[in-house]
């Protein structure tokens, strides 16, 4: 069965000087404010298009991970992915470095790395950011 998940931005004035606040209407969790200077320069209590698809990116990739290791026999005990997303001014989003450290009792470190690059590869987020750059570290924690 196919979800849908909304979001939703309300921007006031030009790019640079305006702001926005972005709420994710789904889930109702919260409204977010967003600006040019939080994507572009500091944060500055603000988010951006690219920490939510840094969210977006690594909560995706844990559960795509998890699910790998459990489809194997092997389920984790914990799975720690950070995403971080490098936007540059003129040139968009440039990449996406993917780290990863989790606790798998009874796996080797070579199933480990296989199963953290088959889930890079079939995460539907990485999927749908496959014109972008993304490279992964996976480390295997004892």
């Amino acid at each position: 069965m196919a979800t849908t998940r909304t979001a939703t931005t309300q921007w006031k004035g030009a790019l640079i000087g305006g702001e926005g606040t972005v709420s994710l209407d789904t889930s109702g969790v919260g409204t977010y404010e967003v600006s040019w200077p939080s994507r572009a320069e500091a944060a500055n209590g603000k988010t951006s298009p690219e920490e939510l698809i840094a969210a977006a990116h690594s909560s995706c990739y844990s559960m795509a991970l998890s699910h790998g290791l459990a489809g194997a026999g092997t389920p984790p005990e914990t799975v720690q992915t950070v995403a971080n997303v490098t936007f540059q001014p003129g040139e968009g989003i440039t990449g996406i470095a993917l780290s990863v450290k989790a606790r798998v009792p009874g796996l080797s470190a070579e199933d480990f790395q296989a199963a953290a690059k088959t889930a890079k590869e079939n995460c539907p987020v990485s999927k749908a950011l496959a014109g972008t750059t993304i490279t992964l570290e996976a480390e295997l924690l004892d």
